[in-house]
């Protein structure tokens, strides 16, 4: 690796944590740029996997505050997210290398359409809880289909995870009364998750390219951070444009 292609790297893993904190889908800013680098598509997802938790870490302690009032929450649905990264992890490994390349192109494409609609998701979630007036109350009623849709999307970020955190949301804002604050950093929570027990999985029984893990794993550590400050201020709309068109090209440097 030269000295260019780890910077490449390392910047990218910044991006990709500070990404993740906002709003999600960093992975389509650090795996397009491992593809790109000459890593087979496996091998890049489960090393920038491995990569991301410390900077998943880093947002959740930046969102601290956000958090104190949600533990007993927190610890319900940890579970469910953790048995379904787990079953994510085991299928990227139990199906064959031709397989990820037919299907990741597909969860790109439509991790990048969440990510267009996320400002309309966020809308959506706040008018509802306008129009109702409840407070979140009437949510308790949706449980199952919350908890279902957690156990769901653990499978899909052990598998690959872009847009996870964006699927996350639009659950946990319907789930989480307080604010939509307290939805982005228990979002932060449950990913980070994910993205830790796929990881142990990888680093188990896969192979790990451990040097872009822990480049992805220093830039996204200050990423995390960053992320987590801007988060309650900064218009995501930029950052959104610039995932959109790396996860384009990842579809095309799989497909082509």
């Amino acid at each position: 690796m030269t000295a260019l292609e780890a910077l490449l790297i390392a910047v990218a893993g910044l991006g990709a944590g500070a990404i993740n904190a906002v709003i999600g889908s960093g992975t389509l800013i650090t795996f397009p740029v491992l593809l790109a680098l000459g890593y087979p598509p496996v091998v890049a997802n489960v090393s920038n996997t491995v990569g991301l938790v410390p900077g998943s870490a880093s947002a959740v302690y930046g969102y601290r505050r956000e958090l104190r009032a949600q533990r007993a929450r927190a610890l319900r649905l940890l579970p469910l997210t953790a048995i379904g990264a787990a079953a994510g992890a085991g299928l990227l490994l139990v199906l064959p290398d031709g397989a990820f390349r037919v299907i990741v192109p597909v969860l790109i494409a439509g991790a990048l359409v969440l990510i267009v609609l996320q400002p309309r998701i966020s809308e959506a979630v706040a008018e509802r809880r306008r129009r109702t007036g409840d407070g979140g109350e009437a949510d308790a009623r949706e449980g199952n289909v919350v908890r279902g849709g957690i156990f769901a999307t653990g499978v899909y970020g052990g598998y690959f995870g872009a847009a996870q955190g964006i699927l996350l949301f639009a659950l946990l804002a319907n789930a989480v009364p307080e604010d939509l604050q307290q939805a982005s950093a228990l979002r932060n929570v449950l990913a980070g998750v994910a993205n830790g027990v796929a990881a142990l999985v990888f680093i188990a029984v896969a192979e790990v390219d451990v040097e872009a893990a822990l480049l992805i794993a220093a830039g996204a550590i200050a990423g995390g951070l960053l992320g987590a400050r801007i988060g309650r201020r900064l218009p995501p709309a930029a950052l959104r444009a610039v995932v959109v068109v790396v996860g384009l090209a990842a579809i095309a440097q799989l497909v082509l």
